[in-house]
């Protein structure tokens, strides 16, 4: 059987004109142990919040005035903890 060619193919050179300068990009280190725990206090505060209003929003009075508020203010802390998350290195 006869053997097929093969195809070299010229290694690609970029144009003469074509120069691309690349700044250094400054890594940052790891984040703060603090704000780790301020982001998780933030979640775990949120979750107790809401658990708090479902088993004894009955006995507190103050709660039981913020009605639906609290919810808003339940899930905004946990929100809130979860975008602090996205900063984290």
């Amino acid at each position: 059987m006869p053997k097929s060619k093969v195809r070299k193919k010229a290694v690609y050179t970029p144009p003469p004109g074509d120069k691309r300068t690349t700044t250094p990009v400054k890594v940052k280190g790891p984040t703060n142990p603090i704000y780790v725990a301020v982001f998780l206090g933030l979640m775990v505060l949120g979750l107790v919040w809401l658990v708090v209003n479902y088993l004894a929003v009955d006995y507190i009075p103050w709660m039981a005035a913020l009605g639906p508020f609290n919810f808003l203010i339940g899930f905004s802390l946990i929100v809130i903890g979860l975008l602090m998350t996205m900063r984290w290195r």
